[in-house]
């Protein structure tokens, strides 16, 4: 298992500090706000170009100010497979890092125009028609990295392949929400697998407890949590920033990493304490070739 110097109350800039990432090309998603601004802060000031991928253009452009440096922005919205078409579409040339960074969390039932259900759809399927788009560009890097946000909402549940947009099952924000963090999870192992050989690698990290816009509809206020356990967004940035820069992650991939290490894989969510370990379901093999199956037929039928 990789072991770093870094944990819980390491920074994104902490992480990146040394690490020269001159010529690198990086797009990181969902970047306007939260711990995407400091993901993309952190490479920036490593001297890497970062494309903010972004809904909202006006807000990645007041982002890509106050971080200065080499910032573009460019609009995805990953709900709209247009977009995210027309994302690819525009991207031109090798890339080095893609941070599957935005995500929606515990929202209320809604679907697609294909019927999918919206967690799922956005923080996996968007991301995954992203990823196999832009792979040619990766390829084109030769060693370039994926990083994928995970969460240990994962345990909450795998991905159900029988009733994945909820036909069946009564809805439930947060059961719909821990499936689209297993996929990503699933998604990292199975990339890894199939692109290796293209010298791309992908890996989840799960950033912690941190109050951003992502959780700001749930009510939830520091005097209903441990303080000990909230990270600052610069806090919760960190293990993304570091599977994307540090040398130790050099042909490492399909794994899960949380506070900057890579965690134990568990049975029973009490086997790891709290915030911690990946659930066995979320790495299986076979569950991660299942899943990217599911999702190329979804995609092409789109």
């Amino acid at each position: 298992m990789i072991k770093t110097q870094f944990g819980f109350s390491s920074t994104a800039a902490e992480v990146a500090e040394g690490i020269d990432l001159t010529g690198k090309r990086v797009v990181v998603t969902g970047a306007a706000s939260g711990i995407g601004v400091e993901t993309a802060r952190a490479l920036a000031g490593g001297g890497a170009e970062v494309t903010l991928a972004v809904r909202n253009v006006a807000a990645g452009e007041k982002t890509a100010r106050d971080i200065g440096g080499d910032v573009r922005v460019a609009k995805l919205d990953l709900t709209d497979l247009a977009s995210v078409d027309a994302f690819v579409r525009d991207w031109d040339g090798p890339l080095h890092v893609l941070i599957a960074n935005a995500g929606v969390m515990a929202v209320p039932e809604q679907y697609t125009e294909q019927g999918w259900e919206w967690q799922f759809a956005t923080n996996h399927l968007g991301h995954f028609a992203l990823a196999t788009g832009l792979h040619p560009a990766l390829r084109a890097a030769g060693d370039a990295r994926i990083v994928v946000v995970t969460s240990t909402g994962h345990m909450r549940s795998p991905v159900v392949f029988d009733d994945v947009n909820y036909a069946f099952r009564a809805y439930d924000p947060w059961t719909a929400y821990g499936q689209s963090k297993t996929a990503n999870v699933l998604f990292a192992v199975e990339a890894t697998r199939r692109w290796a050989g293209d010298g791309i690698t992908a890996n989840a990290a799960m950033p912690g407890m941190i109050f951003t816009n992502l959780s700001a509809h749930l009510g939830i206020t520091e005097a209903d949590v441990d303080l000990s356990t909230i990270k600052t967004p610069e806090q919760g940035a960190a293990t993304s920033v570091l599977l994307a820069t540090s040398p130790l992650l050099e042909g490492v991939g399909g794994r899960y990493f949380d506070d900057c290490n890579e965690t134990q894989t568990v049975d029973r969510r009490d086997e790891a304490p709290p915030l911690h370990g990946v659930a066995r379901y979320a790495v299986d093999p076979d569950n991660a070739a299942r899943l990217w199956t599911y999702s190329e037929t979804l995609i092409e039928k789109a």
